[in-house]
């Protein structure tokens, strides 16, 4: 009975030591499963990520261009004070101010990484760089989105209603969609803001805030290199 009973007891504690070994054989299985669900996903993310941001590096070159070309105006318009109306008349102040009324905008694609964040996937990311760069990205982005408004409200504040007041509109219009065939046809003696401390002053300001808007373009344009090079395929 004890020889029976020390057999029993032998098989017993073979047994439970297989069922252990099968238990920790499936549980690494199962982990080694996820953990390649987790890197295939990994990788689904890095390239939706690096998709995204070659979009806006594309877009950032545009707003950029948009923005100089305002900015340049701007420089040209500040040259124009105190010369005559000879010159004024040579130079087209029309068209010059119609495009310092579009100084450019920059609408960035946000659906991948707003979605990381909202589903909490982002920490699937195993590059705590590319995370950083990621917060970086929308700490710099709001900053972005403020400089722009900022000369938004210019424009709208102080500019537009300046020149409503001491200019014609439609000679700007022209310039638009409204695409006018000819001159405002009410007398006004519209080159004299060229000799007003207001309008210089409102020019100076808005160039500050384009060249403001300008820095930040270029440190955002930064963090999007460094996300497409964390990003690109291996």
């Amino acid at each position: 009975m004890q020889n029976k009973t020390g057999k029993y007891f032998k098989y017993a504690i073979g047994e439970i030591v297989l069922v252990v070994i099968g238990i920790l054989i499936a549980l690494q299985i199962n982990n080694w499963n996820e953990s390649r669900k987790e890197k295939l996903e990994e990788s689904s993310i890095l390239q939706n990520l690096h998709d995204e941001f070659s979009a806006n590096k594309k877009l950032i070159k545009v707003s950029k261009t948009e923005t100089e070309t305002a900015k340049n105006i701007g420089f040209i318009l500040m040259n124009h004070f105190g010369k005559s109306e000879e010159y004024l008349i040579k130079n087209k102040t029309d068209s010059l101010l119609y495009a310092v009324l579009e100084p450019g905008e920059f609408r960035a694609s946000e659906n991948t990484i707003n979605d990381l964040i909202q589903s909490g996937r982002l920490k699937l990311l195993q590059n705590k760089n590319l995370k950083e760069l990621l917060y970086q990205w929308q700490s710099a982005l709001k900053d972005l989105d403020v400089a722009f408004e900022r000369i938004e409200l210019k424009i709208d504040n102080e500019l537009i209603p300046y020149l409503s007041k001491y200019y014609a509109l439609k000679d700007i219009d022209k310039y638009g969609p409204l695409n006018w065939k000819e001159d405002s046809q009410l007398y006004i003696k519209k080159y004299e803001i060229f000799n007003h401390i207001e309008f210089e002053n409102i020019i100076d300001d808005y160039l500050y805030r384009v060249t403001t808007t300008q820095t930040n373009l270029n440190y955002i344009e930064k963090i999007i290199d460094s996300i497409l090079e964390k990003t690109k395929y291996k």
